[in-house]
């Protein structure tokens, strides 16, 4: 049986391996020391060619399941480890056939839950945790992945900002489905809560988990964080005409929780307007890509972030879902974005980028429309921002191919607004 080497980066130091002995007695000089969770496969890590590969022991087809997942999860654009290759063919001295061996390249800062709990760490430790793979869990939910063993070990924490974000890591048992059915969905959620439970029953009889924390009560919370996001997600809104400040409310929520927004729809009844919002995460600098190829203007991926919402928010305003998207953009052009430029006077055009400026004016929009309780206009927002915030703001150089100061300013804005 001849050894088989499969990944999309072919690296002949793959081939100096000692793939014909078991992975559980690979010498210590061929692994490079990380900590490593808890896994019913045998699973080291080594140092090839400047990288740190993960290396797991399993059956053959399993290995090739777990790579095509692991492969179609990254294309989604979700949080997992990266499928580096699998090796399979393996035998041993004597010819004795080896299980198969799945690839993956370590996520760096990243460390198992075990790993975090030797260390000092601060006592809610386990709710947030928690918090982090009910984030995850719901993106993939969304995303279509039925996980099929959610727990602690088969995730990784990377901390972040006083929180930890979560990656997927054993991808074994999933399945992809165009959508998950509300049974599935529960069925995740209450394997997640066995496990979890297990798990920090197992660090509190090692001593290693907190004395407030209790594993059944903690394992629980895993429903409650899951269902208030799911909700915060997918629930419909209904408010009044009046009221469309809301919807940037809504957004702004989303977008904290770190979920972008791929559409908005809008129905209009007698009594008000209801809003449904699908939010969507996508890959880094889709929002500025997706604005230069819409629009032309070509602004950093946060500023496209604040523009494409508020198209959509335009969009959905003007009840104009089905028509073609680079029409409504060409309006929401001419319409909104380059009257609020050039409402800037000529002696401040120097300040900031003209799509910073459009930012802020959004963002002084919302303010006003908050302390006011009601929608204000972009015309009412631009007037009071050039009024009272631009002018104390100092000059930045521009970064365009000209001098703002050079360009043409019309004070003009369109008969009637969103």
């Amino acid at each position: 049986m001849a050894l088989q080497l499969t990944t999309a980066r072919p690296d002949p130091a793959l081939l100096d391996l000692t793939w014909s002995v078991p992975l559980e007695q690979w010498p210590a000089e061929s692994l490079a020391a990380l900590p490593r969770g808890i896994s019913r496969h045998v699973v080291r890590f080594v140092r090839v060619s400047g990288r740190v590969l993960a290396v797991k022991e399993i059956k053959a087809d399993l290995a090739r399941r777990e790579y095509d997942m692991l492969r179609m999860l990254s294309r989604l654009d979700l949080p997992c480890v990266e499928a580096f290759g699998i090796v399979s063919g393996r035998v041993d001295a004597d010819g004795t056939p080896l299980d198969a061996c799945l690839l993956t390249r370590h996520l760096q800062f990243s460390l198992p839950y075990r790993a975090l709990y030797s260390q000092n760490l601060r006592p809610d430790t386990a709710r947030r945790l928690i918090d982090a793979l009910a984030v995850l869990l719901v993106r993939l939910h969304l995303a279509g992945f039925w996980w099929g063993d959610v727990s602690l070990s088969n995730t990784l924490f990377r901390r972040d900002a006083g929180a930890f974000a979560a990656y997927l890591v054993d991808a074994e048992t999933g399945e992809l489905h165009p959508s998950l059915s509300d049974g599935q969905r529960a069925h995740d959620l209450d394997i997640a809560r066995v496990n979890i439970a297990g798990e920090l029953m197992d660090l509190e009889a090692g001593g290693f988990l907190e004395e407030s924390s209790e594993p059944i009560e903690v394992s629980n919370l895993i429903l409650e964080r899951y269902h208030s996001l799911w909700s915060q997600l997918t629930e419909e809104e209904r408010f009044e005409t009046g009221d469309r400040w809301r919807v940037d409310e809504r957004i702004r929520k989303l977008n904290d929780l770190g979920f972008d927004i791929d559409e908005l729809s809008m129905s209009t009844d007698i009594g008000g307007t209801t809003i449904q919002i699908q939010p969507k995460v996508v890959d880094a600098g889709h929002h500025s890509r997706r604005l230069l190829r819409l629009t032309g203007l070509d602004v950093e991926e946060n500023q496209a972030r604040r523009l494409l919402n508020d198209l959509d928010s335009f969009r959905a305003a003007t009840d104009r879902q089905n028509e073609d998207e680079e029409l409504i953009a060409h309006d929401w052009l001419v319409s909104i974005y380059e009257p609020t430029v050039r409402a800037v006077p000529r002696s401040l055009t120097g300040k900031l980028e003209p799509a910073e400026i459009f930012h802020e004016v959004l963002e002084h929009r919302w303010y006003m429309s908050e302390r006011a309780g009601t929608d204000m206009s972009v015309q009412q927002a631009v007037t009071d921002y050039v009024d009272n915030v631009l002018p104390a703001k100092p000059d930045e150089q521009a970064v365009l191919g000209v001098d703002t100061v050079e360009m043409p300013v019309v004070a003009m804005f369109p008969p009637s607004d969103r």
